[in-house]
């Protein structure tokens, strides 16, 4: 049931008491360990107040940090609409208390300019992504996937100019494995605007980071952000006993197949859960501590549907410490 919104939102006055705050890379900015994207249902299909009253919890709690992308929604572009209208009715006030980052590298428009890595279309789409939140400026841009075809050169430019025309404030790149990470961040370095932070899948079921990425982060001195740590609902314990007809995996054209749970991913899952609540967590905190355990982390990237998966991945901050003890037992139950 959608929790009602009430319309003159003052946000909790203790919002900044319980939150984790870590400097991604070596910038001057502090993101919230946990953030909160908008990857799914913020968009035009979506109900608008459940969309709402997930921001502002989120905010009440210390989220400080909201994820967009030109394409979320669906339709594409619905998830800046739907924020915009959010910025408007209860955050405009709060705007320099926000990070609000947003994307360019997948398909937006028909014809050569509509999608990858080109000057023409990432400038574009950052005019058209300010234009549906009513900004003047995002806080990150982001260069949402590495171009085989355009010169790295155009693509980092095209990031510094619009750093320089007052567009964004910070960029980075998103899905560059280490090669393309060392490289985007030399050129961004030579022409005087550093890359803020890369935003890579991560989580106990997908360690493709680990360790070249990590390590290429941290020596370059990019902060990392983490997108479906909790791998689709897979590192929650929505699925220790099968697939609820209610849920992601049961539905059809959602990321989690049904088939992706199997009895050797339960067996896996049910040992974690057990390491999860002898420290006094969900599995889904402890799956979001776990990725935030390295020194190169600056965020966990959590997708909620509802008010309640928002107060709970936000409590994973109570806990983000691990036992060299844990840690075995954890690397023991996936292995």
């Amino acid at each position: 049931m959608t929790q009602p919104v009430h319309p003159h939102y003052l946000p909790a006055e203790d919002r900044y008491h319980n939150m984790a705050y870590l400097r991604s890379g070596r910038s001057g900015l502090k993101l919230p360990a946990i953030s909160l994207g908008l990857w799914h249902n913020f968009g035009g299909v979506d109900t608008l107040e459940n969309s709402r009253a997930m921001v502002r919890r989120a905010f009440d709690l210390g989220i400080t940090h909201f994820d967009l992308a030109n394409n979320y929604g669906p339709p594409p572009g619905s998830a800046e609409d739907t924020f915009g209208e959010i910025l408007r009715k209860d955050l405009h006030a709060f705007r320099d208390e926000l990070i609000i980052s947003t994307k360019a590298g997948y398909y937006m428009w028909p014809g050569p300019y509509g999608e990858w890595g080109s000057r023409k279309y990432l400038i574009s789409s950052l005019d058209q992504s300010l234009k549906r939140m009513g900004l003047e400026y995002v806080d990150i841009f982001y260069h949402h996937r590495y171009d085989p075809e355009t010169p790295l050169e155009e693509t980092m430019s095209a990031l510094d100019q619009v750093v320089r025309q007052g567009k964004a404030l910070y960029v980075g790149i998103s899905n560059y494995n280490a090669e393309q990470t060392r490289e985007a961040a030399r050129i961004l370095r030579e022409l005087g605007t550093p890359c803020l932070i890369n935003q890579v899948s991560y989580s106990m079921l997908n360690r493709w980071v680990e360790p070249d990425l990590l390590d290429a982060a941290e020596q370059e001195g990019v902060g990392l952000i983490f997108f479906s740590p909790l791998a689709q609902g897979m590192l929650t314990d929505r699925y220790l006993h099968g697939v609820p007809e209610d849920s992601r995996a049961a539905k059809p054209g959602t990321f989690l197949k049904r088939e992706r749970i199997t009895e050797e991913y339960l067996t896996r899952a049910r040992k974690l859960n057990a390491i999860a609540l002898m420290r006094g967590q969900t599995l889904a905190q402890m799956a979001l501590a776990w990725v935030m355990r390295h020194s190169a982390s600056t965020s966990a990237l959590i997708g909620t549907s509802t008010v309640q998966q928002v107060e709970d991945c936000a409590a994973t901050v109570q806990q983000l410490n691990f036992s060299a003890e844990e840690l075995a037992a954890i690397e023991a139950a996936l292995a």
